[in-house]
């Protein structure tokens, strides 16, 4: 009986602890937190590491935690890295201790690449946009890639802020080569660099001449129709290499590029990508559409016309010529 006493009156006690602990919590964060003046209206940087080492940051700022904020925190989620905008005043503390979890600022540059742009252009806009160097792009760009273009995969990349051009390209390179091994190893069930850079050579024209992603086989299959008969080319997008990724290609142009990239004035390949390629750019280079096709004509409608013979060829260019 005495025993039984015991306990009922052990867990009694501890229901009373418990909802004493509960009520002071409940009472804590009720009270509001007020904003240092030294910090007020201005932002702060969060550090990386764990919950602990951001209190200590925020006490060191002069804001009034304590032991009960880390486990708050603790329940609530990781806090973000990078900056915090801080107002004046005074804020309810959950609000507060939620928001480092949610609104801080990503320290984070976005970097984006589009399919079919050129490295001379990437580099170019980046130093622009982010004060870089774009000579020293370029340089560790030929460093780390194994392709004088389309070593980085088109996408939107987030970058910390303040990263060097050597850290930046080595990045988006051994991101990319680890992407295209991938892509290899599924398709080709192989991952050969001077294999690879001809699927890329071909995709980057594919990804200059095509209309939409639906067109890729099709011009890929134009492309070794004409390498089998020894045919040139003859594709505009190949002359926009390099820094001429968005000029117009005129019969002047043509004419006047004594470089390997003109296909007009030489047969085959040309000696390396001229832009960025897509995933279905490169799938299409390794997977061309089975087909006769030899020519192709953009029509009215913005897409391709494609024909077997140079006469349906001519046709198709009156068609597009007509209003």
């Amino acid at each position: 009986m005495k025993n039984s006493q015991l306990i009922n009156r052990t867990i009694f006690t501890i229901l009373d602890i418990i909802a004493i602990v509960i009520i002071s919590a409940i009472f804590y964060i009720t009270i509001p937190l007020n904003i240092p003046n030294n910090i007020a209206n201005k932002t702060i940087k969060l550090p990386k590491g764990s919950v602990t080492n951001t209190i200590n940051f925020l006490q060191k700022k002069g804001f009034k935690l304590s032991i009960i904020d880390t486990y708050l925190l603790v329940a609530i989620g990781q806090p973000k890295v990078g900056d915090l905008k801080i107002k004046k005043g005074e804020i309810n503390r959950l609000d507060f201790l939620y928001k480092l979890t949610t609104s801080a600022i990503q320290d984070f540059n976005i970097v984006r690449l589009i399919p079919g742009e050129t490295k001379t252009i990437f580099f170019k806009n980046l130093a622009k946009k982010y004060n870089l160097d774009y000579k020293k792009l370029d340089g560790n760009y030929s460093k780390y890639s194994p392709y004088p273009e389309a070593g980085i995969i088109p996408d939107t990349y987030h970058l910390p802020k303040g990263i060097k051009e050597e850290k930046l390209i080595s990045f988006l390179v051994n991101l990319s080569e680890k992407k295209y091994k991938k892509l290899a190893l599924k398709e080709l069930q192989r991952y050969d660099k001077k294999e690879w850079i001809l699927y890329l050579t071909i995709a980057s024209i594919i990804q200059k001449e095509a209309a939409n992603i639906e067109e890729m086989p099709k011009i890929s299959s134009v492309i070794y129709n004409r390498l089998k008969k020894y045919m040139p080319l003859q594709m505009d997008g190949t002359l926009n290499y390099g820094k001429y990724s968005h000029i117009k290609v005129t019969p002047k142009r043509i004419k006047e590029d004594k470089s390997r990239f003109n296909t007009y004035l030489n047969r085959g390949l040309p000696p390396y990508p001229v832009c960025s390629v897509s995933i279905d750019a490169i799938i299409s280079a390794i997977h061309p559409d089975k087909s006769s096709y030899l020519f192709f004509m953009k029509n009215r409608n913005g897409v391709h016309d494609f024909s077997n013979s140079y006469k349906e060829h001519l046709r198709n260019i009156e068609r597009a010529k007509r209003k």
